[in-house]
């Protein structure tokens, strides 16, 4: 790993992800993105997160800096991870106790060279504090898309969130007459009518901040959803600027000199490809909260099926039903190790994900040209599941037992939506348009492409200008 640049001549950005995996991977494509235009890049995290950054950033000139995680009343120590964490009911008690680290936060920026510009996560709210504190212009970064962005903006100015209407009621978007939205879409913090709480005073502070913020950053790219990037340009404040997919700013397919040290995956895999086998990826990320009884129905949707896949468990509690992998053996794999997404999604076997649909996990299954049964677990997932098939029409969403948008999935919905994906006319819709899609997510983040261009204009309005001024100031 680089040294904190000392010289001040060289533009230098600071990177300050959330403690989330999903949060931090794209920012550090961006590091490398920064780091292959000659800029100087730290990056700001704590000490359990330390390790994972520096060998993600292994072998590039970037510097990685520790401020110490808080104590926190409910969470172990050492948990500095919302992955980590005992449940996802502790999320807003780990985010709030964030604000603990300003001091320290500034400490640091005293110390550093000149810096341009700081992207950090919209959770870590307080950081516009101290980057107006020492003049830096600071961007937002979510891990949303410009879609959900846009209609949770509508929905806002609606009144959908504290509407009388049933929770599962759709409603049209005065902006977007085409999409209809219900309060079930929507995080229950977003509709919880007390306002006297923490996740409400969190999630105030957050759009707070990020209003008065210089600016935004998207993990997205304009030919994906041009009409909410040109919203969230014309209407809203601060502006957003799409600089996506960062998942494309390295990755080429990885060559084994040996068989023996292919992950059993991948020798999986490659198998079901010489057989001419189609198959299934089906993982639902680290941090979702599935019941026994729901875990049950998926296993049985897949063994009835008939169909080759395999499923990635993050969570080590996770059971199946017994005898589930042996009655599969050979048609499917259950994986409980770390695997490589990009990797699965690419390979030349897999022509289905059954996703969460986190919106790293949608951008990735796009640029792999794969489509996508959605099934949302939290957070805006329910509304990129929204866009995955009414948008931008790359997929299915996974057919519940009531209808309803949060509702429990049976085998024979799961069975049903894959099945359609797999053989029915949707399904070839779907795979068609996604591949389409793939090929545009290349072209925008390739030089001249939409993407590119726009992370030039940033880079041009940061750091040109800012360093010409600065040349000024010490020659004269």
């Amino acid at each position: 790993m680089g040294l904190i640049p000392s010289d001040g001549t060289r533009s230098h950005v600071l990177l300050f992800p959330f403690m989330s995996k999903g949060h931090t991977i794209p920012l550090l494509h961006f590091a490398k993105l920064l780091l292959r235009r000659s800029i100087s890049v730290t990056v700001v995290t704590t000490p359990a997160n330390h390790p994972f950054i520096t060998e993600f950033l292994k072998g590039t000139a970037a510097s990685v800096v520790t401020l110490l995680f808080p104590t926190v009343t409910n969470i172990p120590v050492g948990v500095e991870s919302t992955d980590k964490l005992p449940s996802m009911s502790l999320f807003y008690e780990f985010a709030s106790a964030t604000s603990a680290m300003q001091p320290q936060f500034e400490q640091l920026l005293q110390t550093l060279p000149r810096v341009n510009f700081m992207v950090t996560d919209g959770f870590l709210w307080w950081t516009l504090d101290s980057a107006t504190a020492f003049g830096i212009p600071r961007f937002v970064y979510y891990g949303m898309n410009c879609y959900s962005s846009s209609i949770c903006i509508e929905a806002m100015r609606k009144g959908i969130l504290n509407g009388s209407q049933p929770d599962n009621e759709l409603v049209a978007l005065t902006q977007f007459p085409w999409i209809r939205v219900c309060k079930e879409d929507f995080d229950p913090s977003f509709r919880d009518p007390n306002p006297n709480n923490d996740a409400h005073t969190f999630n105030m502070n957050s759009i707070s901040s990020t209003h008065r913020s210089h600016g935004m950053l998207f993990n997205s790219f304009y030919e994906l959803e041009s009409t909410f990037v040109d919203y969230v340009n014309a209407g809203a404040s601060p502006k957003g600027w799409c600089v996506g997919p960062l998942c494309l700013a390295e990755w080429t397919p990885k060559v084994y000199s040996d068989e023996g040290l292919k992950p059993r995956w991948v020798t999986w895999l490659d198998q079901k490809l010489e057989e001419k086998r189609r198959v299934v990826y089906v993982a639902f990320g680290s941090q979702a909260e599935i019941s026994v009884e729901q875990l049950k129905e998926i296993a049985l949707g897949l063994e009835e099926s008939e169909v080759s896949f395999v499923w990635v468990m993050r969570k080590e509690e996770w059971g199946v039903p017994d005898g589930f992998e042996e009655r599969v053996k050979g048609r499917g794999m259950v994986v409980r190790e770390w695997v490589d997404q990009r990797e699965i999604l690419m390979h030349g076997s897999v022509e289905l994900f059954v996703s969460h649909c986190g919106w790293n996990s949608v951008l990735e299954s796009v640029c792999a040209g794969v489509p996508i049964l959605a099934w949302p677990m939290m957070a805006e997932q329910y509304l990129n599941a929204r866009m995955v098939e009414e948008e931008v029409k790359v997929g299915l969403r996974v057919e519940t037992c009531d209808g309803s948008v949060r509702g429990f999935v049976k085998r024979e919905g799961l069975k049903k939506t894959m099945m359609e994906m797999m053989e029915g006319e949707k399904g070839r819709k779907a795979r068609e348009k996604v591949r389409e899609l793939a090929e545009k997510a290349k072209l925008a983040t390739q030089e001249g492409g939409s993407s590119w261009s726009t992370l030039e204009s940033l880079l041009n309005e940061t750091c040109a200008s800012q360093d010409k001024e600065w040349s000024y100031f010490k020659v004269s």
